[in-house]
């Protein structure tokens, strides 16, 4: 009798890992506690043990020009909205209210990957993360990171690198 097991590998992936892995591009997961009261990146930082200079998080905004966008930024940082609308070609820009979120991207709060939306919206990596060796970015669901290289992130969403955050 033959037994036919699935592989370890390919249970439970998210959309993202499964792009990533359609790629080729290496990359680590991280699993972390979950706390409801705080989503924050700094907070995810904290609890799954990371830096939080490595830790990005992933923005939805709507330009006037362009519609959906989202902005990848360090997690302790602040979205400059000028710089951002300037690099999209926008004149302005605003985030999307936190309801539209889930109907535009398939994600809910605090696991919002710039990688397996449900429509490929451009993607503005903040320059700050091609200094890193890894960074980490939601894996689109609460409680997983995935930890890659700046320039694969950049590969796998062809997004544009521009300083679109300050500390």
């Amino acid at each position: 009798m033959v037994r036919i097991l699935a592989k370890k590998s390919k249970e439970n992936k998210t959309n993202a890992a499964r792009i990533l892995d359609g790629l080729g591009i290496p990359y680590d997961l991280k699993r972390y506690e979950v706390d409801e009261n705080d989503l924050s990146a700094v907070h995810v930082a904290s609890t799954a043990g990371l830096p939080i200079e490595t830790v990005f998080k992933t923005l939805v905004l709507r330009g006037d020009k362009t519609g959906i966008i989202m902005a990848v930024i360090r997690g302790d940082y602040e979205l400059d909205m000028k710089s951002i609308a300037a690099a999209s070609g926008n004149k302005r820009c605003e985030m999307v209210h936190l309801k539209e979120v889930f109907s535009l991207t398939g994600y809910i709060r605090g696991g919002c990957s710039p990688l397996g939306a449900k429509k490929a919206y451009p993607v503005y990596l903040d320059e700050n993360a091609m200094s890193k060796e890894k960074i980490a970015i939601s894996a689109g669901i609460r409680g997983e990171q995935i930890i890659l290289s700046p320039s694969d992130l950049v590969r796998a969403t062809n997004a544009e690198v521009a300083k679109i955050a300050r500390a």
